[in-house]
């Protein structure tokens, strides 16, 4: 893990959040500048800075962090009128923190395509 990075922080407990979920390979918590009613944070626990550093290695660690925003959707009750989920990757993709991450967001998506 980078030591830096703030994502890194959070989930050794440096930082605090408000934490959703959490198990051996990931953490989720609320985006502190939401987007929409619904709006969190997958982290995998492991520092990969963003999806361009994916293979078929790590191949199953995105199949597991988009079952966990299925596991989300039940949780907020949007299962059923149904959600976004996005990945920003480098900066011209408007990826601001450089460890990768999924965004879950439901609800009122203000502003977004």
């Amino acid at each position: 893990m980078e030591k830096e990075c703030i994502f890194c922080k959070i989930i050794r407990g440096e930082v605090s959040s408000e934490k959703i979920l959490e198990d051996e390979d990931f953490i989720v918590i609320k985006d502190i500048n939401p987007k929409a009613d619904v709006h969190l944070l997958i982290i995998p626990k492991e520092h990969i800075t963003s999806l361009r550093e994916f293979n078929s290695e790590k191949a199953d660690m995105l199949g597991k962090m988009l079952l966990v925003s299925k596991e989300l959707a039940k949780k907020f009750d949007q299962a059923k009128d149904g959600y976004k989920i996005a990945i920003n990757v480098g900066k011209g993709g408007g990826q601001i923190i450089d460890h990768f991450h999924i965004h879950f967001l439901a609800g009122n998506l203000t502003g977004l395509p």
